[in-house]
Parts: structure tokens; C-alpha cells; sequence
């Protein structure tokens, strides 16, 4: 499973979570209601409210991971902050709560770095809005230690989860790995334990068909014996080979070491998350392909393969320095890896650079 599964809480329970915390706007909106803010401020002060508390649910909402933010997201986490930052600098009094809730979004958004220079920001809001209002100095103290609390509670709880989700997509990849490795256990015990015994059984029928030659119905079943026994150590290898499913982590070793025989200066880099097993699979035959034709055809110096991933689509790019004249015609093995790929939902493209030599780019969408 990839990391971009293990999401922050559903909607839902965000939703109530926050019903609970929005409670505390009844404070400002009782100020309203008693008349603690003039008469010809009132329409605005409702409207400022009822936009914060909106703005505020969307901002909390918006995120699918604490890793990764929807593109809305920052920009309704700065609409929020403004509007939780103008109505204590007109009101004071209650309304010196709001950045209180700025605090918490952007703990539970932001970086720690720059969440605690929020913090330090919604301090400063805190205590000159309500020295420039003249509001009651143990209300501004406890509005600050709120700030202070909330901020460097959410910023745990967001580090403790991103933590989480780390250590779950680790624990995926383990896992996958670890059934890789067993595949190719059992397909070396088949290969070890079965190949020898065919072969054998084949070379045996062989020999014992030129010792039957004066007898036709002993060659004919010698004849029997040894098409079953290639029929069945064709089976094997072909069970061999279903185990044996190609790993991109491998296939990059593997590429890195055929190009370095050919004497190609190579360069592998990986980013991002961990792939999901039909992708890993996939841009395995994908990086084959690439420097088989990279070895055969294109006589180049050097080759950088790149392999990204981040949850939503795959890329896999492979460019070499090698010739990349036109016209170019894709051979069977990359028409066949374009098929592949576009089976997966995916796209190929395959032809010279503009600034020479060959290239070849897999993007493929997560399964």
C-alpha cells in the first residue's frame, strides 16, 4: 500500500472534530448579540465571522495528507489568516480568540519552521491588537498561552502522524520486498529441484532411444517419455519465470551493471514514494527495454536513468547520449513496452532529444 493511503482522518471525523473547537465562536458572536461591538459595525462583524468560520472548516478540509496539500489548500489557509487577523484588530475583546484557530491550521499544515514563525506571528496579533484596543491584559495573557499550547500541541500531532505514515509505508515496502524475495526463493527450489531432475530425464531418454534403435515400440515410448520430459521442463521454467516477476529496484542494478560492461557511464536516481507492485513491475520491463536498446543501438558515453513517484503517477525517464538521428521507427520491444504501458492507463514516448541522442519516458497513473 502506498504512503498516499494513509490520509489524514475522513472528513467526517475532521468535520467533528472541529465542531467542537468552532463552539468557542460564540464568544465573538455573543459580543455582537450584546452589543459589544457599535451599531454600524454589526453587519460587518457577522460578515467577518460567518467568512472565518467558513473559510476555516474549508481550510481544515482541504488537505488529503500531511505531506501533501491540495493546490486550494494554502490559499485558503492565508484567507483564513487574514480574516482571523483583522477582526481582533478592530474588536479586541473576544475576537482575540481567532488567531487563536489560525495557530492550530497552520500547526496542522504547515512545516514546523514556518508554523512556529506563525506562532510567534499570532502572539504579536494577540497582544498589540488588544493593547491597540485596550482589552484586559490577563485576557490578552490567556488568549497568548492558548496560541502558545494549541500551536505546539498540533505541530506534535501533525509530526507524530506524518511519522505514522512514514513508518506504515515503510512497513509496506518491507512487506513487498519480502514477498519478492520468496517468490525467488521458491523459484530457485523449482529450478534446483525439478530443472536437474527433467534434464536428466531427458538426457536418459536420449541415450536410451540409440540403444532401442532395432525395437520401433520401445523408441516410440522412449520417443513419449522424452516429449513429456521437455514438456514438463518447459512447464518448470515457465513457472520459473511467473515467480520470478521482474523488480525495478533490481532491473536498475541490473541496467546499471550491463551498461558499465558496455562501457556507458550511467547515472540512477529514485524519488519520492514507494512504488506499488504493478507499477514496480511495470517500470522494471520498462528500464529493461530502455537499456537493452540503449546497449544495442545507440553507442552512447553515458545514460541517466530517473524513476519518480508521488502517489498519483509514475515517471520514468531514460536518456542517453548516444545517436538519435531521424527518422526513427520504435522497434518490437519498445512497440511492445508502449502497449504495456498503455494497458496500465499510461503513456510512452520514445524518440531523439532535442539536444542529441535518445530518449525514453514512461508516465504512468498510480493503480
Amino acid at each position: 500500500m502506498s504512503a498516499a493511503a494513509y490520509d489524514v482522518p475522513s472528513r467526517g471525523r475532521r468535520l467533528a472534530g472541529l465542531a467542537f473547537g468552532l463552539i468557542y465562536l460564540v464568544l465573538p458572536a455573543r459580543e455582537i448579540v450584546t452589543g459589544g461591538i457599535p451599531g454600524a459595525g454589526v453587519p460587518w462583524a457577522w460578515a467577518m465571522l460567518l467568512a472565518f468560520g467558513i473559510s476555516y472548516v474549508a481550510t481544515a478540509l482541504s488537505p488529503r495528507t500531511f505531506a501533501e496539500q491540495v493546490p486550494w489548500t494554502y490559499p485558503l489557509l492565508w484567507l483564513t489568516t487574514l480574516l482571523g487577523v483583522v477582526p481582533p484588530l478592530l474588536f479586541g475583546g473576544a475576537w482575540l480568540g481567532l488567531p487563536v484557530f489560525t495557530v492550530v491550521l497552520h500547526a496542522m499544515i504547515l512545516p514546523p519552521r514556518p508554523a512556529a514563525v506563525s506562532l510567534g506571528g499570532m502572539l504579536v496579533v494577540v497582544a498589540g491588537g488588544g493593547l491597540l484596543v485596550g482589552a484586559d491584559p490577563a485576557a490578552i495573557a490567556i488568549y497568548g498561552l492558548q496560541a502558545v499550547t494549541l500551536g505546539l500541541l498540533f505541530m506534535g500531532v501533525r509530526r507524530s502522524r506524518l511519522l505514522t505514515q512514514q513508518l506504515r509505508a515503510a512497513e509496506g515496502e518491507m512487506a513487498r520486498l519480502a514477498a519478492t524475495e520468496e517468490r525467488l526463493r521458491i523459484a530457485r527450489d523449482l529450478h534446483d529441484l525439478l530443472g536437474h531432475s527433467m534434464s536428466l530425464i531427458v538426457l536418459k531418454a536420449e541415450l536410451a532411444g540409440r540403444l532401442a534403435e532395432r525395437s520401433p515400440q520401445a523408441q516410440r515410448e522412449i520417443r513419449d517419455i522424452e516429449a513429456v520430459a521437455r514438456k514438463a521442463l518447459r512447464e518448470v521454467r515457465q513457472a520459473v519465470t511467473g515467480y520470478r516477476r521482474l523488480s525495478l529496484p533490481e532491473e536498475l542494478d541490473s541496467a546499471t551493471a550491463v551498461l558499465r560492461a558496455a562501457g556507458v557511464e550511467v547515472r540512477t536516481r529514485r524519488s519520492g514514494l514507494p512504488l506499488p507492485a504493478p507499477l514496480d513491475g511495470l517500470l522494471a520491463w520498462a528500464v529493461r527495454e530502455g537499456t537493452t536498446n540503449v546497449v544495442r543501438h545507440a553507442a552512447a558515453r553515458r545514460c541517466d536513468l530517473d524513476v519518480t513517484y508521488d502517489g498519483e503517477q509514475a515517471m520514468l525517464v531514460i536518456v542517453d547520449d548516444g545517436r538519435g538521428a531521424e527518422p526513427y521507427e520504435p522497434g518490437s520491444g519498445l512497440k511492445g513496452l508502449g502497449e504495456r504501458v498503455r494497458a496500465a492507463g499510461g503513456e510512452l514516448a520514445a524518440g531523439p532529444e532535442p539536444a542529441g541522442g535518445f530518449g525514453v519516458r514512461a508516465r504512468v497513473p498510480a493503480p
